[in-house]
């Protein structure tokens, strides 16, 4: 990074290149703009719903027969938080959660640098459902391109609507969580609040506030216009609709991959990433970015999808799979993804301040003592705040389970 400008495909001459230059702007890919989003029917869905031509009923109807859910990591059903928020008496809030921290994800990216209208017209839709009088965006502050996109695009919109605001994130994982967020927003430091009360109930400055992502807000025009069963038609293996997943690793076209939900790791690398990268053989897999777990390859025939892998303490998440090889440790990445939890816990409870301390100290010995490290992670899971000490030891608990034969126990 020069500045703000995020060099794609960096090496030393590209990144030299540019600080000699003073190339330090954010580089803006192609997109979809404001009159070319229009000219392709764009806000007409919007339009219809605020003349009332279409009810608030029928809209959120086809969000609930679609089964759209939560594509941030929680998977909570849409239409049902929409009617949770307005059920809670006014006035009522709106934030958006584009912090997208998560390591390994980068979707809500991949969609604001490429068709941000679609993005914003479900928001608006959002927004007039629950009669939002203002709508916070906390992007993420790694994406200057993104945030310069919005406020360009949104500069074009006609009056009318909600207020909205942009607020740059605070550079912090935990803020990724929705009442981190909401903190954050206020100008408070990001620390998760006990619940409940819930955000719809008590949200940003104390109103029921609506948070939705990016990307549960970018499906919402093509589910609506084109019907629940035109997203209910994809999927594999008995599961329903489409996942963007954000694949990294050791494949050969790493990237954004839209696929059908339930497909599994295997077709994922052969179909949409051209197989693994040349010398690598596959070895693990995260299914869900840094908190949803590692899974060996021989367990590379689970549906990708909400509900699927918890039985194999893993969840989907966010959808970011990252991919590991033979010539990858995991014991390594597990102790590497606990340091970063240590990193990252914002410090307010002890299960997570001190147990990702503890975990990541053990996990460093070269003998692990294994009773101890499954009861710190019992602990964390238990009396954890938030998700981010709930799901920290995630990694480290299935790295046991699944790969005996990459560590020592101390009982031996």
């Amino acid at each position: 990074e020069v500045g703000h400008n995020f060099v794609d495909h960096a090496s030393v001459a590209n990144v030299m290149a540019a600080a000699k230059a003073g190339d330090t702007h954010a580089h803006l890919p192609n997109y979809v703009g404001y009159e070319a989003y229009v000219a392709g029917g764009g806000y007409k869905l919007l339009g219809r719903l605020r003349s009332g031509e279409l009810s608030k009923d029928d809209l959120l109807k086809a969000l609930d027969d679609a089964s759209l859910r939560g594509l941030g990591g929680a998977g909570f059903p849409t239409g049902r938080k929409w009617r949770a928020v307005l059920g809670e008496p006014g006035p009522r809030l709106m934030a958006i959660n584009g912090d997208e921290g998560e390591p390994g994800t980068f979707k809500d990216r991949v969609y604001l640098e490429s068709d941000p209208h679609r993005f914003i017209e479900g928001m608006l839709i959002g927004a007039h459902v629950v009669q939002a009088s203002d709508v916070y965006i906390y992007l993420r502050d790694e994406y200057p391109a993104s945030r310069e996109i919005l406020e360009r695009e949104i500069a074009k919109l006609p009056p009318g609507g909600p207020t909205l605001h942009m607020r740059r994130g605070a550079g912090a994982y935990i803020c990724g969580e929705e009442s981190s967020l909401l903190e954050s927003i206020e100008g408070k430091r990001g620390l998760p609040r006990h619940k409940p009360p819930y955000p719809f109930q008590v949200g940003l400055f104390g109103l029921p506030t609506l948070i939705n992502n990016i990307e549960t807000l970018w499906w919402v025009r093509d589910i609506v216009e084109k019907g629940a069963n035109w997203w209910k038609g994809h999927g594999r293996h008995e599961r329903n609709g489409l996942r963007s997943f954000s694949v990294s690793g050791r494949v050969k076209n790493p990237g954004m991959k839209l696929a059908p939900a339930g497909i599994t790791v295997r077709e994922l690398i052969d179909e949409y990433c051209g197989g693994m990268a040349d010398g690598h053989q596959f070895y693990a897999y995260l299914p869900g970015g840094a908190s949803g777990g590692i899974l060996p390859a021989s367990m590379d025939d689970i549906p990708l999808d909400f509900g699927t892998l918890e039985k194999y303490g893993c969840f989907i998440g966010s959808a970011a799979i990252v991919i590991l090889s033979q010539k990858d440790s995991v014991r390594a990445a597990a102790l590497n993804l606990m340091k970063f939890f240590e990193d990252e816990s914002c410090g307010q409870c002890t299960p997570c301040r001190v147990g990702t301390q503890k975990a990541a100290a053990l996990m460093q010995k070269p003998v692990w003592n294994r009773a101890l490290l499954e009861e710190l992670s019992q602990a964390m899971r238990d009396a954890s705040i938030c998700g981010l000490g709930q799901a920290a030891s995630n990694p480290l608990s299935t790295v046991i389970k699944y790969f005996p034969d990459e560590f020592k126990e101390a009982a031996e």
